[in-house]
């Protein structure tokens, strides 16, 4: 992993001991995957990143000085992950924020995850929920510990990743990746305006895949799906193949989504999934 950090617009050192997003999460954050040493989705990422930063009250700093940083950071990698974190920046103890802090942003990158399976991914349910909370629903806040709870859950190793529901038992995702799921021939993904992350991937597939669209969905309306899939904008699309004991062979429906997706980001390809 290399890392930079800025105050500002000034590079640091480190992260001072009483950075708000260290004592309580207070930020927001992008993980996106490069290719070719570029972002893929940049003006997606970005977005959200700055509606995330609005909810929150905090300033973003200067689009283009973020994206030339960036480029200087990712010198080099064909092929790698790029985080960045904004927190509000330092303050004193307590819950209520000083006015006039300077936010601290932080930029990563890190290597490219493995393949994914051809034959698919195994999930399991986790008994960790979500939360529900309006206000934040949507955007990639720094609060993540039920994603954390969730994911710790998930020990076997032939499992990948593990479906999260909300506290009314609603399904809304895996701990890191958006769900699709084809009932009756259409597409559908749960709806997120009570609590879970708005992916860009996600939005992408909203706006392109014929017959896309937010549900409601249960347990039962899942695991007696025709298909399912997961995504998220550092893998793309990922087969499954297996939910506890459900499970579906190979789709050509989900490929055909997989290689509608690699026509306009050649970083999914099915080479690089």
């Amino acid at each position: 992993m290399t890392i930079r950090i800025y105050r500002g617009d000034a590079l640091v050192d480190g992260i001072e001991a009483d950075d708000r997003g260290l004592a309580y999460g207070d930020g927001v954050f992008e993980t996106m995957l490069v290719h070719q040493g570029r972002p893929v989705w940049w003006p997606e990422h970005w977005q959200r990143f700055e509606l995330g930063a609005r909810v929150l009250g905090i300033p973003v700093p200067d689009e283009a000085t973020v994206h030339g940083e960036c480029g200087r950071l990712l010198a080099g990698a064909a092929h790698a992950v790029l985080k960045i974190i904004l927190t509000r920046g330092r303050g004193g103890r307590g819950y209520a924020a000083t006015a006039g802090t300077i936010p601290t942003w932080i930029l990563s990158r890190h290597d490219a995850p493995s393949p994914t399976p051809p034959e698919g991914v195994a999930l399991q349910w986790c008994k960790t929920q979500l939360a529900v909370q309006p206000l934040l629903a949507g955007i990639k806040h720094c609060n993540r510990l039920e994603q954390v709870l969730a994911r710790a859950e998930c020990t076997d190793p032939d499992i990948f990743d593990g479906l999260m529901c909300d506290t009314d038992d609603r399904v809304i995702s895996a701990t890191s990746a958006n769900l699709f799921a084809r009932i009756d021939g259409g597409w559908l993904t749960p709806v997120i305006g009570r609590c879970g992350i708005a992916g860009v991937a996600r939005d992408w597939l909203l706006r392109h895949l014929d017959r896309a669209r937010e549900a409601e969905l249960g347990r039962t309306d899942v695991e007696n799906a025709e298909a399912i899939f997961l995504c998220n904008s550092v893998r793309g699309i990922l087969p499954v193949r297996r939910l506890g004991d459900r499970q579906w062979p190979g789709d050509e429906a989900v490929d055909r989504v997989r290689r509608q997706l690699a026509i306009e980001q050649p970083a999914f390809s099915f080479e690089d999934s």
